[in-house]
């Protein structure tokens, strides 16, 4: 299960959803405040809880290096989190949206 909303309600929810001896990925941007986990749930259920924020730049480079061939096969299909699209002229208006994170913007594309 990927968490990918930075949103306490859906790090709850992908929590629940994660079967026994599951692996719950936490790729949302948590960093606007205390999260809460329910300790019990996830030690009951032997989860596998990764932090997908990595911060040593070659292992960085190889996760993306990953999640592109995972999406160019079609092992993942990254469309149901890309809620805005940009071309490149409108970099600056992505950025800032980036930034402000507007209650409907997950994930966004900048595509030439």
């Amino acid at each position: 299960m990927i968490e990918a909303t930075r949103e306490q309600s859906t790090l709850n929810l992908a929590a629940e959803l994660t079967r026994v001896r599951g692996r719950l990925v936490i790729a949302g941007y948590h960093q606007d405040g205390t999260r809460t986990v329910n300790m019990q749930l996830w030690n009951w259920r032997g989860l596998d809880v990764i932090n997908a924020h990595e911060h040593n730049p070659e292992r960085y480079a190889e996760g993306l290096r990953t999640a592109i061939e995972a999406a160019a096969t079609g092992r993942f299909d990254p469309s149901p989190l890309l809620t805005h699209r940009f071309s490149l002229a409108e970099l600056p208006r992505a950025f800032d949206l980036m930034q402000s994170r507007p209650e409907d913007f997950l994930k966004a594309v900048v595509l030439p």
